[in-house]
């Protein structure tokens, strides 16, 4: 029977305790509309988190949701997704969450390309933890709970989501809710390893990039002499980065070329939208499937272990001759 779900139905009635002002409002409400937009039925899918100010977000959307611990959620999501492949699994993680203590997690799924959609709040502070540098704050930039300017340089998402391998690459900001909520949507229907930056304000901690600063209070146009936002969409721009089997190796140098200098627009022009999409790789389920006949058949998750009465009844004998040389 077709479902016919509201916009409530995704949501939990658990207090929201974010900062008033904070960017995972607009990341929460775009993640809620994705899933009503798509009718996707609240138990087939499967919210991810670590640790950090974003973890709270599968206490707030209706379905599964797991907290896990710092840095762990991408290792977990991709255990729960090849248990179950039939889960819509979304993992959200903060900037020092993802690409500080999980940076090699982050890595290692891009290379696999699981069917997951990885979602991350770009703030650029640890906010849940007083506001220290995260591994996205430029270097040089003092933000208030820092005594001296950060020391390090500042990682890249886009271009490291690039470098390891993740097949749908976007960036939105979580003010542009229904832009952010497109990017989504996009995400989740792409069959592979899909990344979602998302740059906000943290109205605690991040004084430079403020919403006021995202808004573009400052920035003159000297074309119109107004203010103009310190972001662009990429779409209407007419940008546009897919490779396919038929891509020349010409056309994909090109191609990337022009994504790379994209990914390094920064400042007074920050690009926001679909960065990057490759439709070559088979998904990391597929490829499990080429090994093992039975995956799809009886993944994990549908495996009975048990009988009523406790004893074990797993047969492991067709997965024995799958291996077997």
């Amino acid at each position: 029977m077709e479902l016919k779900l509201k916009l409530t139905d995704y949501r939990t009635d658990v207090h929201n305790n974010w900062c008033p002002g904070c960017g995972d409002f607009g990341i929460l409400s775009s993640i809620q509309q994705a899933l009503f937009e798509m009718q996707l039925n609240p138990s087939k899918v499967a919210i991810i988190s670590g640790i950090g100010c974003s973890a709270k977000t599968p206490h707030y959307i209706n379905g599964y949701g797991i907290h896990t611990l710092h840095g762990r959620a991408i290792p977990y999501a991709t255990g729960l997704k090849l248990a179950n492949p039939e889960l819509e699994v979304i993992v959200t993680v903060g900037d020092g969450d993802g690409l500080g203590i999980g940076a090699g997690h982050f890595v290692h799924a891009g290379r696999r390309n699981v069917d997951f959609t990885v979602v991350l709040y770009n703030n650029e502070v640890y906010g849940l933890t007083k506001g220290q540098a995260a591994p996205t704050l430029n270097i040089g930039v003092k933000t208030k709970s820092l005594p001296k300017p950060n020391i390090n340089q500042a990682i890249n998402p886009i271009l490291l989501a690039f470098a390891a391998g993740y097949t749908f690459i976007a960036r939105g900001y979580a003010y542009e809710v229904k832009h952010l909520k497109e990017l989504i949507k996009q995400a989740i229907s792409h069959k592979g390893s899909a990344f979602v930056e998302v740059i906000q304000p943290c109205p605690t901690y991040n004084d430079i990039h403020t919403k006021e600063y995202w808004s573009g209070k400052g920035n003159i146009d000297p074309k119109t002499g107004k203010e103009v936002p310190r972001y662009y969409k990429l779409e209407e721009t007419g940008y546009e980065c897919i490779i396919t089997d038929e891509t020349t190796e010409e056309e994909y140098l090109n191609k990337i070329s022009n994504f790379i200098k994209k990914a390094y627009e920064s400042g007074n022009r920050v690009p926001i939208g679909v960065f990057y999409r490759d439709l070559r790789f088979a998904t990391y389920e597929e490829r499990l499937s080429s090994r093992m006949p039975t995956y799809k058949i009886s993944p994990p998750a549908k495996q009975e272990i048990a009988d009523k009465k406790g004893n074990s009844i797993t047969n492991i004998d067709k997965i024995l001759e799958e291996f077997a040389i």
